[in-house]
């Protein structure tokens, strides 16, 4: 993406500097392809392939805006955010210049949008879809992403739980999926214990998405495996299938609302029992710099269980939070929350929770601050 980004920039500003030697005025190409046809076809060619390092001289080879893997996952933001005020708007180098002074905003986006069309594929779901990720509810898009998730019990007896999740995407609308479980808790005053819980494989899918109406939708099938020690209760001691589907809707303004649903299917309903689980997320995201800076998404979580058992009861949550990109990149992120039962209180700890989100397909840990 740093590449991608620095060469359009390079060629806007060869786009600038041949304006601006024009007689008296700059002359500006109204739409986003008169833009590149002035400005870019030098460097990327008129197919958006990039031309051979040894007609441009860059030593980096330049990105071929056909390859759909990159170009769809970014948001139109991220994009305009590197044009409009330079690399360091993106944690990339400050070889790349602000050039708002020369094209103006909407110039800026009909440009970036008609780079994204030369991906031809329309399966891939564009990265406004990619929503803000709650503490609890999975989201529906597809994610090259590695999470590590704290819950810290605040009532009902001290514990202490982790989950490592490792997301890699595949295709356009696939991505598997692993989760690492391990937790500590006090012991009646024997000190604390410790160990792995039951760690899982999933396989998502995304059935459907539009940009134009804001929504995606996917389904997703785990297996969660009896790798924990059901006795000192870090397992359910068998395994246990859980189909769910998600669904995100983008709302207006910088609003959404996500939400997932699924079931626990046991394959030894004597040692666990069927269940079912409903989760909705709702927030909005508020963006520092004119829109193109530190975002911050507050948002809450409706959370909801029950057993298929006669007589069982639905047991409801509520989780306020707040999740804030760290680094200039956007691609760390954290989340710091509570999570409260809202009914069937008893033995049902309050929670204290927070996240590390690290978006590795968009640099390393040491990248884009």
């Amino acid at each position: 993406m740093a590449i991608v980004l620095l060469v359009l920039t390079l060629c806007l500003n060869a786009f600038a500097l041949a304006a601006e030697s024009g007689k008296g005025a700059a002359v500006k190409p109204e739409s986003g392809e008169g833009i590149y046809r002035a400005a870019c076809t030098a460097c990327h060619g008129p197919n958006g392939k990039g031309v051979s390092r040894s007609v441009v001289g860059f030593e980096n080879p330049l990105p071929d805006f056909t390859d759909c893997n990159f170009g769809p996952r970014e948001a139109n933001n991220d994009w305009a955010a590197v044009v409009t005020h330079g690399g360091p708007a993106r944690g990339f180098s400050r070889i790349m210049p602000a050039f708002h002074p020369a094209l103006t905003a909407e110039e800026i986006d009909r440009v970036v949008e008609y780079l994204r069309g030369f991906c031809r594929e329309p399966a891939w779901p564009r990265g406004e879809l990619n929503l803000p990720r709650a503490l609890v509810t999975e989201k529906a898009f597809p994610e090259d992403e590695a999470v590590v998730t704290t819950s810290i019990n605040a009532t009902e007896g001290s514990a202490v739980s982790q989950k490592v999740v490792y997301e890699r995407r595949f295709g356009a609308r696939n991505q598997f999926e692993a989760v690492l479980p391990y937790g500590f808790a006090g012991r009646n005053g024997a000190g604390w214990g410790g160990g792995i819980g039951d760690i899982a494989l999933g396989y998502k899918r995304v059935l459907f998405h539009s940009l134009r109406h804001g929504s995606i939708f996917s389904l997703t099938g785990e297996a969660v495996l009896p790798t924990g020690d059901r006795a000192r209760g870090f397992g359910k001691g068998v395994t246990v299938f859980e189909p769910f589907a998600s669904y995100g809707q983008i709302l207006p303004g910088d609003s959404f609302l996500q939400f997932q649903g699924g079931v626990e299917l046991p394959t030894h309903t004597d040692d666990a029992s069927r269940a079912g689980f409903w989760r909705v997320a709702a927030g909005k995201t508020f963006t520092q710099g004119g829109g193109f800076g530190r975002a911050w998404s507050p948002m809450v979580e409706l959370l909801a269980d029950r057993d298929f058992e006669p007589g069982a009861r639905t047991n409801w949550d509520v989780a306020p939070q707040l999740q804030v990109t760290l680094s200039t990149r956007q691609h760390i992120m954290a989340n710091f929350g509570v999570r409260i039962p809202a009914t069937h209180t008893a033995g049902r700890p309050v929670q204290i929770m927070f996240y590390l989100l690290w978006d590795w397909f968009d640099g390393g840990l040491r990248d884009g601050w």
